[in-house]
């Protein structure tokens, strides 16, 4: 660099040092992921020189027995899939072999470089490659999969032979020039390692296998185990987060009755740090406690929540258990499916408080209760109503979650249930309960079969979404405010435009498990199997669809979302764990001014490729960026309250070194605020 051009630079980063992010704020890059993976439970430790690898939780970090460092991995910063069942170390390779429940192969070294071998993982296969334990035998690694073995050069990184035994293998163990697998079922096959073991014919029962062949080797476990639970490597406790919430700055998880054997909690998430509400419950409360569904927090305390699940309801004040409401101090019922007094199936699937602090629940599957008051007084309030209840009569709507307040101050929820989905509207200032379940028809005519249907949630010009078996359905905030016996569901539809005057309902026939509404008013859709989708505003535009395979999204099953509107920054809750994108949305700001209009990184340093973002701004506000002396460089609309600038000008070149403008206005035009970003080349 010449002395002048160094004399520039220092001039401009001079000119924009005040202007920088307010003190104490943080942003990650728009497009960024990032994942918040449970290391709790330690199952496997392999010792490699003066690291160890840590298998918890099924995740994986290592730890620097000389400096005491952590390096935690996940499929954000390298690894190539999630869930890891196994693991294990080759001293000749200097690799450690990372095995996923899918099957799935990765390579570690101690430098934290990764290699993905995908053969078995891709393989199209009849035969169950589930992969139940690693033998490694010089620099290579025998799995023992549900049809045979296979043999993995690890220094090649590269599967050199497949055993396809037709058996069930549990251990492979390799000795005295023979490779033995033991079956599930006890039984003990061998063959040389000097012939060709693919041809299942040089494979032969045997019963004189060396005692102790097929031991594990734990004495890492055994030697380092004390000293690893002692270890932080940060994180939530558990994996699974099917309920997700954002709130007060804070994201609220439960396990959401995901039918994993993590044991039901509540897991916040502040500012990078993670709280675990107390758990260890079931000696206080007499009886299992699992599967919570979902919380809420007090709108009069912050530290009070209230969660409720399969076991009955919970409350918590500062992350201390505080009372279980069950059959026996409270108007919740025993499932009717179940013995009379069993405590291990009190259903409340949803929880809500309003605005004035009283908490709404349901109980399902219950003989006599189905939507429940608990007043902020303390006070049981009961609103039951037969048309909540199925089988004749016989019980309450089988799983009655998401329970909503829109903003005309109605309460919705859904019946997330093949055999009766349903959409439930109370008015609670006119008692009026409006159920819509049965003969459900598209603004066409169409009739609609669901299986499920779940996941309410009210967009910025007051429409009424929900997740349904063949579709993101909606009513119109027209239909949610006349609240008629009988309405139209509604899918919208896609104008194909080729020509052909036709159109295709949005996501038509795709099994919508969570949505969400970010600061643009675009809808956020998770499902059950195929990834997450983002929506324009107007319902028009794919702008994103991530799956596991095209971004470091954990699990193609999105359970939840949730969305922090301050940041962008999107939450997916999965059933393998927790991770996110930010966003180019925020919520959008009621006013703009010079103290919470600002423009990141900044300044925007040589070699930075990234969008330049602006936060802070109104709905829809008009975004000019110029030059010091005027000239329009860029302009756009904002997201919410966010705008994103390439750095280049309108012809796609790169802007030359200095200080540009952000100039704003309203959307109605009147004027906003100026905030700078200094661009150094």
């Amino acid at each position: 660099m010449t002395r002048t051009g160094f004399i520039n630079n220092a001039a401009i980063i001079a000119a924009v040092a005040l202007l920088a992010l307010p003190a104490g704020v943080t942003r990650a890059a728009i497009g960024s992921w990032k994942a918040y993976m449970a290391y709790h439970n330690v199952q496997q430790i392999r010792e490699a020189g003066k690291y160890l690898f840590v298998l918890a939780s099924n995740n994986l970090y290592q730890y620097n027995t000389a400096d005491q460092s952590i390096t935690t991995y996940d499929k954000v910063n390298g690894l190539s899939d999630t869930h890891i069942t196994n693991i294990e170390w080759s001293r000749a390779a200097r690799r450690l072999i990372a095995v996923y429940s899918n099957s799935n192969i990765d390579l570690v070294d101690t430098d934290g470089n990764v290699t993905n071998i995908s053969d078995l993982y891709s393989k199209s296969m009849t035969e169950d490659k589930t992969v139940n334990s690693i033998t490694v035998s010089g620099a290579d690694a025998y799995l023992a999969t549900n049809f045979g073995a296979v043999k993995v050069n690890m220094e090649r990184a590269e599967i050199s032979e497949t055993y396809n035994l037709g058996l069930r293998v549990s251990r492979v163990a390799v000795s005295s020039g023979r490779v033995y697998v033991r079956t599930t079922a006890g039984a003990v096959w061998a063959g040389a390692v000097s012939s060709n073991l693919i041809d299942r014919n040089n494979w032969s029962t045997v019963t004189d296998a060396p005692a102790g062949l097929f031991d594990a080797d734990n004495s890492a476990y055994e030697k380092y185990h004390e000293l690893v639970e002692t270890l932080n490597p940060g994180g939530p406790h558990y994996n699974s987060m099917g309920f997700t919430m954002f709130k007060n700055g804070r994201l609220y998880t439960v396990n959401g009755g995901t039918g994993e054997n993590d044991k039901a909690c509540v897991q916040v998430l502040e500012n990078g740090k993670w709280t675990v509400y107390e758990n260890d419950i079931e000696d206080a409360i007499g009886h299992r406690f699992l599967n919570l569904m979902s919380c809420d927090v007090d709108p009069k305390a912050p530290g009070h929540v209230f969660a409720g699940g399969q076991t009955g309801l919970y409350e918590y004040r500062d992350g201390k258990f505080v009372k279980e409401y069950t059959y026996d101090n409270s108007p919740l019922k025993v499932a009717s499916t179940v013995s009379a007094g069993n405590k291990n199936y009190v259903i409340v699937p949803s929880v809500k408080f309003d605005a004035a602090g009283n908490l709404w629940l349901t109980n399902s599957i219950s003989p006599s209760t189905s939507l429940l008051e608990l007043t902020a007084g303390g006070e049981w309030i009961d609103h039951h109503d037969s048309r909540l209840m199925v089988e004749n009569g016989t019980r309450s709507m089988e799983q009655m979650n998401g329970l909503m307040f829109d903003s005309r101050g109605l309460l919705w929820f859904g019946n997330n249930y093949w055999n009766i989905p349903a959409l439930i509207r109370y008015a609670p200032s006119a008692d009026a309960l409006t159920v819509y379940r049965n003969g459900f028809t598209n603004q066409d005519g169409v009739g609609l079969t669901l299986t499920f249907l779940k996941d309410v949630t009210e967009d910025r010009d007051g429409n009424l979404w929900f997740g349904t078996s063949i579709g993101p359905l909606y009513i119109t905030a027209a239909q949610a405010a006349e609240g008629a016996s009988q309405t139209v569901f509604n899918q919208f539809k896609v104008p194909r435009n080729d020509g052909s005057n036709l159109a295709d309902y949005l996501l038509n026939n795709t099994g919508i498990s969570a949505i969400a509404i970010d600061g643009a008013n675009r809808k956020w859709f998770g499902t059950s199997t195929n990834g997450v989708y983002l929506i324009s505003a107007d319902n028009m535009t794919q702008i994103h669809h991530f799956t596991t395979d095209n971004s470091p999204l954990l699990s193609n099953n999105v359970m939840d979302i949730a969305i922090d509107d301050a940041t962008g920054e999107v939450f997916f809750g999965t059933e393998f764990g927790l991770c996110s994108y930010m966003s180019d949305a925020t919520a959008p700001a009621g006013e703009m001014d010079k103290d919470n209009v600002y423009a990141y990184p900044n300044p925007v340093e040589p070699g930075y490729t990234g969008l330049i973002t602006v936060t802070g701004l109104s709905f829809d506000a008009d975004v000019k960026v110029t030059t010091a002396t005027g000239h329009l460089v860029a302009q756009g609309r904002s997201n919410g309250g966010t705008f994103t600038w390439d750095g280049r000008d309108s012809n796609g070149r790169r802007v030359a070194s200095g200080v540009y403008n952000i100039v704003t206005a309203k959307s109605d035009g009147s004027r906003g605020t100026v905030c700078k970003v200094a661009v150094i080349n």
